[in-house]
């Protein structure tokens, strides 16, 4: 299959499951590294791919912007954004062969983040509250991640965020939306001038994505959720465990 168009495919399928259920990294970052760009230029391309899509959301939820709990959104998207060119930073220094070899790590705590995010940060909230300041050290490491990889990070930032006092899980999707967004902008822009990204690639599977995104959307309003969720966990878990195999296995049949 042509390069292009397995990247403009893999967008289409990555900007749905971001509108459905999110985990869209995992279909685009496997199908430029399939399409033969290096592990970190890929990763950096697929997060320039995605972001638009991130940055409709975002703009779509502004009228929902408001503090979490005791803490400010300034704050937190200060925290956010340094953690973010941090991270895009830490992404540029780490060499192909160390990005491949913790990738499949990476993908394994975006998954588990994805399948049990939500009842973590429950059974967290039943136990533990935590300083406003302790929130804004974590949200800077969740920007560090953010910046750097980023699978599954806004249900990261909503599992910490519930355990504040008085905080509001119906209201968190907008400060979400937009902090996930402050990591990639960042990122984004790092990448961009850094010259790590394969701009060929990326842009069919941006173009692809907004086309993913506006037909997900559209799927979402009529399909049960429980079923795209299993579809969604089903692709994550097949593709963290294909990048273990595929990363590990002949280091153990080589010994």
């Amino acid at each position: 299959m042509n390069t292009f168009v397995l990247t403009f495919l893999a967008g289409i399928l990555a900007g749905a499951m971001n509108a459905l259920a999110g985990g869209g990294s995992f279909v685009s970052l496997p199908a430029l590294l399939a399409a033969g760009v290096p592990p970190v230029q890929a990763n950096a391309s697929s997060t320039v791919a995605l972001f638009p899509g991130g940055l409709a959301s975002a703009w779509a939820y502004r009228d929902g912007l408001r503090p979490v709990g005791a803490v400010s959104l300034r704050a937190l998207l200060a925290a956010t954004l340094c953690g973010g060119l941090a991270g895009a930073l830490l992404l540029l220094w780490t060499s192909s062969a160390a990005f491949t070899f913790v990738l499949p790590w990476l993908l394994l705590i975006a998954a588990i983040a994805l399948a049990f995010g939500r009842r973590i940060g429950e059974a967290l909230r039943a136990r533990w509250q935590i300083h406003a300041r302790v929130v804004l050290a974590v949200q800077f490491a969740l920007g560090v991640y953010g910046g750097y990889f980023g699978g599954a990070v806004g249900i990261m930032m909503i599992a910490m965020w519930g355990l504040l006092d008085n905080c509001d899980l119906k209201h968190l999707n907008a400060p979400r939306t937009l902090l996930v967004s402050a990591a990639n902008v960042v990122a984004v822009f790092a990448f961009s001038v850094a010259h790590a990204v394969r701009w060929p690639e990326t842009l069919f599977m941006l173009a692809g994505a907004m086309i993913g995104g506006y037909g997900g959307a559209r799927i979402g309003r009529r399909s049960p959720p429980g079923i795209i969720r299993g579809i969604t966990l089903l692709v994550t878990s097949c593709i963290t465990l294909a990048f273990f195999v595929k990363t590990y296995a002949p280091m153990l049949l080589h010994r």
